[in-house]
């Protein structure tokens, strides 16, 4: 089997460390992932410059190879060009922190996957449900359990698949239960933090997520409150196929 595997904490990140040491022996492994933390990129590709690729230093990340983009960036430039083969599997992470309910709308760790996902590559992306990297080893024997079950039930070269699997920091997490699950839905995020620059601007940084609006039984919320992992299937497309029917109506005539 060959895996390729990328991130959105950046190539120093001890989760990526931690996911490419769990894989070993699952087969080979080529690590390609973004310079600098990527958080919240979603799906962004970068198309206003050239990208540079180049090869990691430091005994812990001998091997990878970095690019000065963003996670997409990175799968994207090694499916069509920068890898002489196609990988049979595409991994993500670990993350450090939850990417849960709307989170994987912004996630550059569920972007990574997905980007494989769109083509035609299984992918799973894997966090952990809280910042601060606590029980990382844990974690990645809980992602490399999920990746040998998933296999053993859904083998490669069929249709692919795309999962979303966060992971409790716990240190008996390579044991707890795993539950298949929906995407739960966040409030609103917290207002913007407004500062001063040096200058005497005014700057804005993001205010961090709200709490879950929508986490009852069912979604990746109350999975990992409840001490499981979830494990959620995700799909690409966002039509509304309910509501299609009844904006065809209200559209009819105008138009087209």
């Amino acid at each position: 089997m060959r895996i390729l595997i990328a991130n959105d904490d950046g190539y120093l990140a001890p989760g990526l460390s931690a996911l490419v040491r769990a894989c070993q022996g699952l087969g080979s492994i080529d690590v390609i992932a973004p310079e600098q933390n990527a958080s919240g990129t979603s799906n962004a590709l970068t198309l206003t410059r050239p990208l540079s690729v180049f090869e990691a230093r430091g005994d812990h990340v001998k091997g990878f190879r970095v690019v000065n983009g963003t996670p997409s960036d990175c799968v994207h430039v090694a499916l069509t060009g920068l890898l002489d083969y196609r990988p049979d599997l595409v991994l993500s992470g670990i993350n450090n922190g939850a990417n849960m309910g709307d989170d994987t709308l912004y996630s550059g760790t569920v972007a990574a996957a997905m980007e494989g996902y769109l083509f035609g590559i299984p992918a799973i992306a894997f966090s952990q449900a809280e910042k601060g990297w606590g029980e990382l080893d844990a974690a990645a024997a809980a992602a490399r359990a999920v990746i040998e079950q998933v296999l053993a039930q859904a083998p490669l070269g069929g249709a692919p698949w795309l999962l979303n699997v966060n992971i409790p920091n716990r240190a008996d997490a390579a044991t707890l239960p795993r539950r298949v699950t929906r995407l739960g839905r966040r409030h609103a995020s917290e207002p913007v933090i407004r500062q001063t620059s040096p200058r005497g601007e005014a700057i804005y940084w993001i205010g961090p997520a709200g709490d879950a609006r929508e986490g009852g039984e069912g979604t990746d919320f109350h999975a990992v409150a409840d001490g499981c992992v979830s494990i959620t299937p995700l799909q690409v497309d966002l039509t509304d196929h309910a509501a299609a029917a009844g904006w065809a109506a209200r559209l009819a005539g105008r138009g087209a």
